[in-house]
Order: C-alpha cells, then sequence, then structure tokens
C-alpha cells in the first residue's frame, strides 16, 4: 500500500516532488501525424472505417449472452489462468469465452448503444472481437468499446525506438506478413517511458526497471495477457514475456480507484487544449485510451475523445472490467483497429481493417507503417486444437 500511495503521489508531482513538469511534444501529440488546430492530421496512413471485406462465411454460434447489463461481466474477481498472477494459474482453457451481454446505456441519447457487433477475422470460424458505442456519464461525444476474447486471440508486444527505446526489437512497426496472417486486431501502447512512471520488459530484457504498485499490462510465453498493479495482482514469473506499465491502476475490484475518481485529472497525463499541443495546461476531457480484463478473463479497450480519466474507467466498469489501466492520451496517438482479410488465412492490411471510431487520427494503417515508433498490441488467432 505505501509503495502504491509513492507512485501514485510521483504520478501526480512529477520528478523530484516539484510541480507537473511540462510534458515534450512527443507526449502530447506532436509527431509524424501531428494535428492541426482542427483536429485533422498531417501525413500519415488513411483514417477511418474502411471498407471490410465480407466474411467467407457466417460465424458460428458461440455461448449466449444473457440481457443488458449494468456491466457486462459474466463474473467478478479474478480471471482465472492470467499470467503473472498472485498465486494463479496459467493457462489457456480451451473453447470461446461467452459473448457478451449487451451494455446498459448511461444515457437515453443515441441508438444502438450497447449493442456488440462482431468485428475483425473470425477464428474458428467464431467472432473474436466485439465492438459498441457509448456515451459515457455526463458526456456528449461516444466513446468505442472493443471486447476481445482471450481464449481465441494471443497478444503480443511490439516495441517502438522511441517508445520504449533501447532497441532494437524483433517484434517491431512494420507488422510483418507471417504475422499478419493471423492479426485479428491492434491497439497502442501506453505514455512515453518518462511520463509513465513505470517500466518496460520484454523480450527476456527489462528495458526500463519495473515498478511495485504501477499499473501493469503483463502477456505470457503463450498469449495470456493479464491487467493489474504490479507486485499485487500480478508479478513475474518465469511464464512472462512482455510487462507495460502505465501509471497506477485506473480500475480495481471492479470499480473506479480513488485516484481515478479525484478531481486531480491531470495525474492521469499531460493533455493537449482544444487547438494545440503546446499549452502550458490541457484540457480533463480530451482523447484517452484505457485498458482491462473481465473477471472471466475477456480483455477490454476503450477509447474517445472527450474523456475525463474518471469516465474511462466508468466505460471499462461498465464492460465488465474488474482490474483496468489507463493507456495513451491526447489526439495523435489512441488507436485500435480490426482487421477481415476476405480469406480465412488472408494477409491482415490497411485495406481490410476498420478502426473503432472513425474519428481516431491514426488507422488501421498505422501498425504496418515503418516510422511508427510506438509500442503497441497485436491480438492474433491461436492455432486450432491439435494444430
Amino acid at each position: 500500500m505505501l509503495a502504491l500511495l509513492a507512485l501514485a503521489a510521483a504520478v501526480a508531482l512529477g520528478a523530484c516532488g516539484q510541480a507537473r513538469p511540462a510534458v515534450n511534444a512527443a507526449d502530447r501529440g506532436a509527431g509524424r501525424a501531428a494535428t492541426t488546430s482542427t483536429g485533422t492530421a498531417g501525413p500519415g496512413p488513411a483514417r477511418g472505417r474502411l471498407g471490410a471485406v465480407p466474411q467467407a462465411a457466417p460465424p458460428l454460434p458461440r455461448p449466449g449472452a444473457g440481457a443488458a447489463t449494468g456491466n457486462g461481466a459474466s463474473g467478478s474477481g479474478t480471471a482465472a489462468g492470467h499470467p503473472g498472477a498472485a498465486g494463479g494459474a496459467v493457462g489457456v482453457a480451451s473453447g470461446p469465452l461467452p459473448e457478451p451481454a449487451p451494455l446498459a446505456p448511461f444515457t437515453a441519447a443515441g441508438t444502438g448503444q450497447g449493442a456488440w457487433r462482431p468485428a475483425g477475422r473470425p477464428v474458428g470460424g467464431v467472432p473474436a472481437v466485439y465492438e459498441t458505442t457509448l456515451v459515457p456519464p455526463g458526456g456528449t461525444q461516444q466513446a468505442g468499446v472493443a471486447w476481445m476474447d482471450t481464449r481465441l486471440l494471443a497478444a503480443r508486444l511490439y516495441s517502438g525506438s522511441a517508445s520504449p527505446g533501447g532497441g532494437p526489437y524483433r517484434y517491431t512497426a512494420p507488422v510483418q506478413p507471417a504475422q499478419a496472417s493471423t492479426l485479428v486486431a491492434a491497439f497502442n501502447g501506453g505514455f512515453m517511458m518518462p511520463a509513465a512512471h513505470g517500466g518496460y520488459y520484454t523480450e527476456g530484457r527489462t528495458v526500463v526497471p519495473l515498478v511495485n504498485g504501477a499499473a501493469s499490462l503483463v502477456i505470457s510465453a503463450d498469449g495470456s495477457v493479464d491487467v493489474g498493479a504490479w507486485g499485487t495482482d500480478v508479478t513475474m514469473t518465469p511464464e512472462v514475456s512482455s510487462v507495460r506499465q502505465n501509471l497506477v491502476p485506473l480500475v480495481a475490484g471492479g470499480q473506479p480507484t480513488a485516484l481515478a475518481a479525484s478531481p486531480d485529472w491531470q495525474a492521469w497525463g499531460a493533455t493537449c487544449g482544444a487547438s494545440s499541443c503546446t499549452v502550458p495546461v490541457g484540457l480533463d476531457h480530451q482523447w484517452r485510451s484505457g485498458l482491462g480484463v473481465t473477471g472471466d478473463g475477456a480483455l477490454v479497450y476503450v477509447q474517445g475523445p472527450a474523456l475525463d480519466p474518471l469516465q474511462v474507467a466508468q466505460l471499462l466498469v461498465r464492460a465488465g472490467v474488474v482490474r483496468g489501466m489507463e493507456l495513451d492520451i491526447n489526439p495523435d496517438w489512441p488507436d485500435f483497429a480490426t482487421y477481415d482479410p476476405a480469406t480465412p488465412g488472408g494477409l491482415a492490411a490497411p485495406a481490410n481493417g476498420s478502426t473503432l471510431l472513425a474519428s481516431t487520427v491514426q488507422g488501421a494503417g498505422t501498425f504496418f507503417e515503418p516510422w511508427w515508433a510506438r509500442d503497441f498490441v497485436t491480438m492474433s488467432a491461436r492455432p486450432a486444437p491439435g494444430a
């Protein structure tokens, strides 16, 4: 607990206990696809939803979902078999997870809120990713929510020359054809490491020392994935292949953390202003993304254009998340894409990709660009049993 409180204080105050330092341009949105004063992108991959190629065959049924729920969870507590869990087993259960139940909207505005739709290529004929939108409490713009079946999908951390730096790495942008043949989805990582107040471990080495209490994305050698506080929820084990830390937990025990609900939104990262990333203090409601795990082990990603930290936590909890973290923020960095090639073994590519929200600056092509210098996570189809 003392370690967690100390880390939270470090995030809020910045280095050496001084007032929070101004973030550098790379952290606030300047870069290869720089945002202009109108919110549009400069040179870079095509934005928005690309027309996905229809599936060759209708998806097979999966375990049924119930009626719309307040939190979408199949259960609560600890996800079975998650990697690096303190005292937990490691392994992937057979068969897909139950289809997620529809999510109850926070507001009555808009149609289709909380209704899941399959996205990306199916795995063994079964949808492995579902997407929906929700307007968060107190918000007016829709946020995107993606649910991923970790029994059908294996996670892998890709490392960038800027974040975390310290390469070379075996897995880095662009995604290669060998991996594109099974790629289903990909999404952004966390802050630049100086701003993340956490560590980074991958490919058998510690790039930045891991920090006790930090919110951690943990991936095992078999692609299993978990999210939790380092040293309590998740720890280092021989099976762990990657750890990506970013700030402190946003969701714990199926609820927003006290820091997530506090008025100190700047503890969750320096943000851009309405039209510029060079202002001394940005907006509390800005582009943000987050990630978490549900009680039955599904992975949930959220993103939106006008979110404060509490709203990110509330969206994650509504989708059933029991442990969650904030990922990257500001207009240039949140990016979630799915891929649906025309044939089952076809290569994922920008042309068959779709973004969770059409308004993101980055697009389905970002992870295939050699210049993309930040870390990201891929979710790929697991081999069929016995293959």
